[in-house]
């Protein structure tokens, strides 16, 4: 069994980034049980803590930069404010990208020359009004819009979808077309950035209901959208290219979209996905069902689905690939590893571990790795696992620097 080390964090942690596969690993995580305080921690990968800065605000994923400076996202005066800093925990700079004062940040994505950003039309759980919409931009280096595109939902329709009523009792009517009153950015991978095209999912509140806004990432033309479904979890499959799960009401599918926004494979299945050096795509299936019904598979360019070993359990952290093509992620209390051959083994275990809340796994030098369950990261080491591979989606956004931006 790997030897571990647990390192308390001061609040529920909400997501992991790293320059390198030697560290640090910065960690974004409430203020205790105050949710609108964000606290940014770097950890050294022996498990001491190098810092820590405060800032205003509900946290969201950290994310590194090519050059090794992290940037987070936080509240200012006048509302979203970026600010990046170094490894020494050094504020460089802080932008405020331009926005209207009722628009609240979504996700963002930095690039090369400024940052990509989804805009939501209205505050956290608040009714949108009519005539706003959301709203996709990209932003200079002084917060300068270069381009603006309204990611318009209008009617959203599905066929699985039912409403519930509980005015007087429990009612399920069909589905029929209906208008978002509540709009979020979609909660898994809701803005990547390949190369020429950026995928933004936006969603209905209420429903889950969503739909990925395919543009152009040089002047912000929308190409293509989605139809409304379920997404769940995607993943960037090559320039311009990615790949959309959709899973609930009936769906458990997985789509790859071409440049032009059409859908040129599907699978029957849906996973936390993972893409390999040579392009090889597989991950742990992801099924709101229990008892698990889940397995561990692999999914062919011809549209053949490969299933492995059965997945007891359900929460699942986002899994990682080294590079020997064994994946490795957290399950049912233990941290699996799933070889090419599907083989299954397993290498930590914590007793009548039941916590809900956890990171995507980060794989760090000399087979040591990360990830957290809720206010608590572990680093493991004497793993027996390789490198992180060195595919397009090896892990969760992408890489360690926790920025879904790839083709650049």
């Amino acid at each position: 069994m790997s030897k571990s080390q647990s390192v308390p964090m001061p609040g529920q942690v909400w997501g992991l980034a790293a320059s390198d596969t030697g560290g640090p690993i910065f960690i974004t995580t409430y203020d205790g049980k105050n949710v609108s305080t964000t606290l940014l921690t770097a950890i050294d990968v022996t498990g001491e803590v190098l810092w820590r800065r405060e800032f205003d605000g509900h946290p969201s994923r950290p994310r590194v930069s090519a050059s090794g400076s992290v940037w987070v996202a936080h509240r200012g005066p006048t509302g979203a404010v970026l600010t990046e800093l170094d490894a020494a925990g050094l504020i460089l700079r802080s932008i405020t990208p331009e926005h209207e004062p009722f628009e609240r940040l979504g996700s963002f994505a930095v690039l090369s020359d400024g940052v990509c950003v989804s805009w939501l039309p209205a505050e956290r759980n608040r009714a949108v009004p009519a005539g706003r919409h959301a709203r996709i931009a990209r932003h200079g280096e002084d917060g300068s819009v270069r381009w603006s595109t309204p990611a318009v939902l209008d009617q959203l329709s599905f066929p699985g979808c039912v409403e519930i009523s509980t005015e007087t009792s429990w009612e399920v009517r069909p589905a029929k077309p209906w208008a978002p009153q509540t709009i979020e950015a979609h909660h898994w991978e809701p803005l990547l950035v390949a190369g020429h095209r950026i995928a933004a999912t936006f969603a209905d509140g209420r429903s889950g209901i969503a739909v990925t806004f395919f543009l152009d990432t040089a002047t912000g033309r929308l190409v293509a959208a989605s139809r409304p479904g379920p997404s769940h979890h995607k993943a960037i499959v090559g320039p311009g290219e990615f790949l959309i799960g959709s899973q609930g009401y009936g769906a458990f599918t997985t789509a790859r979209y071409d440049s032009s926004g059409a859908v040129v494979q599907e699978w029957s299945t849906h996973a936390m996905l993972l893409i390999d050096r040579h392009g090889g795509i597989s991950g742990p299936e992801s099924e709101n069902v229990t008892p698990s019904r889940s397995r561990f598979v692999s999914l062919d360019h011809d549209g053949t689905v490969h299933r492995g070993p059965a997945l007891p359990g359900y929460y699942t952290t986002y899994p990682a690939l080294d590079a020997e093509g064994t994946a490795v992620f957290w399950r049912d209390g233990r941290l699996l590893a799933v070889d090419a051959d599907f083989q299954i083994r397993e290498l930590f275990a914590l007793e009548d571990e039941k916590r809900a809340v956890m990171s995507k796994i980060m794989l760090l030098d000399h087979g040591q790795l990360a990830f957290a369950l809720h206010d608590e990261l572990f680093i493991l080491r004497s793993t027996g696992l390789g490198p992180l591979d060195s595919g397009v989606w090896p892990c969760a956004d992408g890489g360690l620097h926790g920025n879904p931006v790839t083709h650049q």
